[in-house]
């Protein structure tokens, strides 16, 4: 499974409408989606009573504006938020995701000290000249040398193309492959090295060492026989 059953409906879902159960509380907006049931958005009540153990992320506004690169602010104010939505792009934390998600080929940005990435496409004009990376899929201009600018984007270069993946338990096995094959390479070296010496030493035989040296006795004071009388 290259993409997991709830990917699709968090794309698609609507986020950061009022919550009609808590709609006078403070965090009644619905800026939450559980990964277990794969629902509608719910605020942070509805989380404590219904999701209370369940797998759990929050999106995020984030107002974006071009300047020769994207410069990415979030937007708290809920009211003004409601107003300019359409000029909002939904974000979510890399903390979070990447707990359950391989996010690997995917763009990041840094936004109030937080790395976070683009759940959708986010439409670009016109590329502009001298840029070095763009989206694989939408043609948007990239930070740095990534294939995706989003998960969406992602979700429609799997489909089209079946050479990325969203499963964690993949990349874990493609980690394991690397440390398998650096394992087995550097046991090959170890036994190259070993046959190298085992040879040069049938080649070269070791020199004997010297038989030990007898240590020449020291002759004693010589005694002159006494007088007779």
């Amino acid at each position: 499974m290259l993409v997991p059953p709830w990917l699709e409906p968090l794309l698609t879902t609507s986020f950061f409408s009022v919550c009609r159960t808590h709609g006078d509380a403070a965090r009644s907006e619905c800026n939450m989606y559980c990964l277990d049931c794969s629902g509608d958005a719910f605020c942070f009540y509805c989380r404590s009573s219904r999701h209370k153990d369940h797998q759990v992320i929050q999106k995020t506004f984030c107002k974006s504006a071009f300047l020769g690169l994207s410069l990415f602010l979030f937007w708290q104010n809920k009211k003004n938020s409601q107003i300019r939505r359409s000029s909002y792009h939904d974000v979510v934390r890399v903390s979070e995701i990447q707990k359950v998600l391989d996010i690997s080929g995917v763009q990041t940005y840094v936004i109030n000290s937080a790395r976070v990435l683009f759940l959708n496409e986010r439409p670009q004009p016109r590329t502009g000249k001298g840029v070095a990376h763009i989206c694989e899929i939408c043609g948007r201009s990239l930070l740095d040398p990534f294939r995706f600018c989003s998960l969406g984007c992602k979700l429609v270069g799997i489909k089209r193309n079946g050479d990325a993946n969203f499963t964690l338990e993949a990349k874990n096995e493609e980690v394991m492959g690397r440390r398998e094959g650096i394992s087995s390479r550097r046991s090959s070296l170890r036994e190259e090295e070993e046959l190298r010496e085992g040879s040069q030493q049938d080649i070269y035989p070791p020199t004997p060492s010297p038989p030990p040296s007898s240590a020449r006795r020291r002759k004693g004071i010589p005694h002159r026989a006494p007088f007779g009388s």
